[in-house]
């Protein structure tokens, strides 16, 4: 049996449980976290020393944490192709746009963009410099428009764990009120993501308690 500790509002939780559930697993998880606490316990400690969410535990073996490294885990131990296929030249060229969606949109989106708006009261917000940070977004968005253009998909023509790390934070970004580049084939990827039960459940939740009026 899975369980998962972490809020459901935390992008990275998110991204696991929408793993999960892709995957056709089911998974107990516990509120922890920002408002819930819980996670400078001794024994939340022992599992992740960081004191962060997501934490996986899977029956009794040792609990994983970091996001990408539980997808990883989930999908090598439950997947198969094309989401993630035992092939390992082709499973590194899926891997390889998953860290990429990590490393250069995520990362770049959340701190700039994401939390300069949610967490910053809006009088003391740097309207400039959140606006420089979606346009320093728009060459890496490039990159992924011509992917999907050329392919329907981040990493090729099939859904695959990749699409993962990159899709959720479609959500957010198209959530916010923000100028955003015109990126067609990635507006189109996002609508079909909404049309996923399980993005749905997982990723289209609101943030409002993150929120700092």
């Amino acid at each position: 049996m899975l369980t998962v500790w972490g809020r459901r509002n935390s992008s990275n939780v998110q991204v696991v449980m929408w793993g999960i559930a892709e995957l056709g697993l089911e998974a107990t998880r516990h509120d922890a976290g920002h408002k819930y606490g819980g996670t400078d316990t001794p024994e939340y400690r022992a599992m992740n020393p960081n004191g962060l969410v997501p934490v996986l535990k899977d029956g009794d073996d040792e609990p994983l944490f970091e996001s990408a490294v539980i997808l990883r885990y989930l999908a090598s131990r439950y997947g198969d192709a094309p989401f993630w296929p035992d092939d390992v030249p082709a499973r590194a060229q899926i891997d390889k746009w998953a860290e990429w969606a990590k490393l250069n949109i995520w990362l770049n989106f959340s701190g700039p963009v994401f939390w300069q708006i949610v967490r910053v009261p809006e009088a003391d917000r740097n309207a400039a410099a959140i606006a420089a940070a979606v346009q320093a977004l728009k060459p890496r968005f490039d990159i992924a428009e011509a992917r999907i253009a050329e392919h329907g998909y981040i990493a090729g023509k099939d859904f695959t764990l990749a699409d993962l790390q990159f899709g959720h934070l479609l959500y957010r970004y198209y959530d916010l009120p923000i100028d955003r580049p015109s990126h067609p084939a990635i507006e189109r990827y996002y609508a079909a993501l909404t049309e996923r039960p399980a993005y749905r459940e997982h990723v289209m939740v609101s943030y409002d308690d993150l929120r700092v009026v």
